[in-house]
């Protein structure tokens, strides 16, 4: 015990018998150290590093009289920049914090976390426990005065290394993209696998499943009634799952995948750190590949589903369809729709038969509208169908007119990309005065004013922009209508009876009238190309 005097006041100093920043345990026992090891991928070489720095850390810890071995917690192909998902990493600061170590031991800052505020958070916790960090490579400790400076610099080092590997693993990836390169998880997705030569090939058994898929849903189902069916059935899903859910349906038949082609990233990275991707509304370049591998359905079928979509989701409640005459059947009195009945369903004379159905919404008035029977409707498309075939050369002839005139987009691509260009002016604009603002001092009255009026300009930009898309969305939509019309009127052996696929592919309304005679109705097919055919019953 050292003693000290000054101006006759007696100074006494008590030794300390407790580590610094331990609460409990006493500077005669052995610290109990632990290590930390990771690697960011599990490649051979990688693995080789793995394995070496469990051995090197567990013979210096055991090698030293004055430590403890605890354990090597080690996170195999794992990233550093975020710590959630290190389950190993996350176990030994659980330990740590729980008083079971008084020492860690890793061999870089960048082995421990990219993350500067990771790295940092670990660190000051741990620190208040008592637990220091080492370093090897730095030849940083935390628990001296120095290591917080360093570590503050040291992380970020990394953390700008980390960006840096983050950005040129993007570019390689946007340079596949580019090149037409499609990059398929195929695990979990139904039809296709990974060729001998890296290239997409289709599994038969699982292509059935989606050309069943796609049929179905021509033939009026739903994609909670396609989900529920193959359910029913057994049919695992795209990731080996027992149920189906509608929502597995319905990104199946709008896959573009499956007509051989490839819409490519559609999603990108926001932030390298959190890995954090939003879907592409156009913040990044996307890149549509043609015929970039073997298609399970035809271009004609897949075109027919998604305008099969685009009308169901049009027609809003009338979606849940069960037949193929569902949400297309309309009264040409009232002009609601007609909704589907079971007559006589238990005994031999059951019918299906459709009625407006708003027919008795009016008490005391009923919808003047005819019902009509399925075998009816079949009769009549038959019957219409075969006078559109006489004028099948009248058609054809005014067909590449008519398509022109419909679908011509140029107006609109011309002012959408000078709009676009438009907004990324200003936003730049915005940019550099917020950088500006930041740097060097200004009147923040006229700075706001500025920055407002420029706002108000980006907003009215984004307003157009989505109009304009809206316009290029509906003109595409009555090109793919009109080209699966013309493809199946050119079709030579168009079934002779009622064939549904065929109904959905030329037929877009069909409006039931009452008949000029007594028990008569009349029914009027509103074609795809804009023809309309009646037919009297």
């Amino acid at each position: 015990m050292n003693e000290a005097t000054a101006g006759g006041t007696r100074v006494r100093m008590i030794p300390a018998t407790m580590r610094r920043y331990a609460t409990t345990r006493p500077l005669t026992e052995r610290l109990r150290v632990a290590a930390y090891a990771r690697v960011s991928t599990d490649d051979e070489e990688q693995l080789t590093s793995y394995e070496a720095q469990v051995d090197y850390y567990t013979k210096k810890i055991r090698e030293n009289p004055d430590w403890t071995f605890v354990e090597v917690y080690a996170d195999e192909g794992i990233s550093g920049t975020n710590t959630k998902k290190r389950k190993n990493f996350n176990r030994m600061i659980d330990d740590a914090m729980a008083g079971k170590i008084d020492r860690i031991i890793t061999k870089s800052v960048s082995r421990f976390a990219r993350n500067t505020v990771d790295t940092l958070t670990t660190v000051r916790k741990l620190k208040e426990k008592g637990v220091g960090v080492t370093f090897e490579k730095e030849n940083i400790d935390t628990l001296d005065s120095k290591g917080e400076l360093f570590i503050t610099i040291m992380s970020s080092l990394a953390q700008e290394e980390s960006r840096s590997i983050s950005e040129n693993v993007t570019w390689g990836w946007r340079k596949r993209i580019a090149d037409g390169k499609v990059s398929v998880a195929y695990a979990h997705f139904l039809g296709y696998e990974k060729g001998p030569d890296g290239e997409m090939q289709i599994v038969e058994d699982e292509a059935k499943v989606v050309r069943e898929i796609y049929a179905m849903f021509l033939d009026g189902k739903t994609p909670s009634g396609i989900a529920a069916a193959l359910t029913k059935r057994g049919v695992p899903t795209p990731a080996g799952k027992a149920k189906w859910q509608a929502s597995t349906v319905k990104s199946i038949l709008s896959n573009e995948k499956y007509r051989g082609d490839a819409l490519l990233q559609k999603t990108f990275t926001v932030d390298f750190l959190t890995k954090k991707a939003k879907v592409n509304e156009g913040e990044a370049p996307q890149y549509y590949v043609e015929n970039s591998h073997p298609a399970i359905v035809s271009g004609e079928v897949f075109e027919l589903v998604q305008f099969e979509m685009s009308r169901r989701r049009q027609r809003g409640k009338h979606t849940s369809a069960t037949t193929v005459f569902s949400g297309r059947l309309i009264c040409g009195e009232c002009g609601a729709y007609f909704g589907s009945k079971v007559w006589h369903s238990t005994d031999a004379y059951r019918s299906v038969v459709y009625r407006c159905n708003r027919k008795y919404a009016q008490k005391g008035k009923p919808c003047p509208s005819p019902h009509v029977r399925e075998e009816e409707i079949k009769a009549a498309f038959e019957r219409a169908l075969g006078r559109i075939l006489e004028r099948r050369s009248e058609i054809f002839s005014a067909y590449e007119t008519m398509i022109a005139s419909l679908t011509d987009t140029s107006q609109q691509e011309r002012e959408l990309e000078r709009t676009q260009a438009r907004l990324d002016e200003i936003n730049l604009e915005m940019e550099h005065m917020v950088c500006r603002n930041a740097k060097t001092a200004q009147n923040q009255e006229e700075y706001n004013r500025e920055f407002e009026a420029l706002s108000v300009k980006c907003t009215a930009l984004k307003e157009r922009i989505g109009m304009l898309k809206a316009q290029l969305a509906v003109k595409s939509g009555k090109k793919r209508k009109l080209e699966a019309f013309m493809v199946k009127l050119w079709e030579k052996d168009i079934p002779a009876s009622f064939d549904e696929r065929t109904f959905t592919a030329v037929v877009d309304q069909v409006v039931v009238y009452p008949g000029e005679g007594k028990n008569t109705k009349k029914l009027v097919f509103r074609f795809r190309d804009g023809t309309q055919m009646p037919v009297d019953l």
